[in-house]
């Protein structure tokens, strides 16, 4: 009779019992490892692409697209010829914008808008983060705040201008103000729908961790919820920009500084349409450059870990 074998296989960093209390815990790396979940399991090798492919693959196509819309206009312009005051050609833009970068207006204004987007950004991450694990956490807390902060969010952001006007008059604090009433809901509600898909599972690991509730919501929670949290935070910009913009085209004067809004009020009371239309280009490209120069790196870097760079199409 064959001598007996053990079916148990040692797997690297798996949990060992604690000598002294007989106990099974974990360290940091250990609740690190959860948060990949399942979908790491899953994970197919990649191809490293070359920087003429990743170029083709991410920044060729709208730029390609651009350049067509850029054709279409001109040639909307040449053949329908309409009044220039009322719809000015591109090369009419492009000089708009020449003339506001040659008077050093538009540079002014990108860094001011841009500086008080990402300060109230940073503000609204500070905010919205533990907020929303304490909502997800605190079920008591979700139900009497929840549903106010899903409001707050349908809110336009715009429909806190005059108010902050009254409280904080003509400052750079009446547009941090709506700046963080537009995007801390977002964040916080993004983070909630994250950790409500949180499988089940990785809670009860992170308990056999030896996890307290600091840990489990740090270590645990909020890695495996980054997918969810990451959505929270890139609607949290869009809403940062997005008020902005609206506080600063209201709010003009006293110590507010002059920003793309401003900007843009300025060219409307002039009747500058050019300038309008260029101003608008101009904050929607930096919304975009944002979005492709910060989040989709983080985005294609979190998917890659759990798996999911190549099922995301990506």
């Amino acid at each position: 009779m064959p001598p007996e074998t053990s079916t148990d296989t040692v797997v690297p960093g798996a949990l060992e019992p604690d000598t002294a209390t007989g106990s099974t815990t974990g360290s940091r790396a250990d609740f690190r490892t959860l948060e990949a979940g399942l979908d790491a399991l899953q994970t197919s090798p990649l191809v490293e692409k070359g920087p003429w492919r990743r170029f083709a693959d991410g920044v060729l196509p709208p730029v390609v697209l651009v350049l067509a819309l850029i054709a279409a206009w001109q040639f909307y312009i040449v053949i329908a010829r309409p009044r220039p005051d009322l719809t000015p050609g591109p090369l009419d833009v492009l000089t708009s914008i020449t003339d506001l970068w040659s008077t050093g207006h538009l540079q002014t204004a990108v860094v001011t808008s841009l500086s008080r987007g990402g300060i109230g950004f940073l503000i609204a991450v500070a905010i919205g983060t533990p907020l929303g694990l304490l909502l997800a956490e605190w079920r008591l807390l979700r139900r009497a705040l929840g549903p106010l902060l899903s409001g707050l969010q349908v809110l336009p952001s715009v429909a806190w201008v005059p108010a902050a006007i009254l409280w904080f008059g003509l400052s750079d604090a009446t547009v941090y103000f709506v700046v963080l009433m537009g995007a801390v809901p977002s964040i916080a509600n993004g983070l909630v729908a994250g950790v409500d898909q949180i499988p089940p599972q990785l809670r009860r690991v992170g308990t056999v961790l030896g996890a307290n509730r600091v840990e489990m919501a740090t270590l645990v929670v909020l890695p495996a919820a980054m997918p969810g949290y990451l959505a929270g935070l890139k609607q949290g910009w869009a809403f940062s920009w997005r008020s902005l913009m609206a506080a600063e085209i209201i709010a003009v004067g006293g110590s507010i500084g002059f920003g793309l809004g401003s900007m843009l009020q300025q060219s409307r009371e002039l009747a500058d349409l050019p300038g309008v239309l260029a101003t608008i280009l101009v904050i929607l490209f930096v919304g975009i450059l944002v979005e492709l120069v910060l989040f989709a790196p983080a985005e294609r870097r979190l998917l890659r870990r759990r798996g999911l760079y190549l099922t995301a199409g990506r």
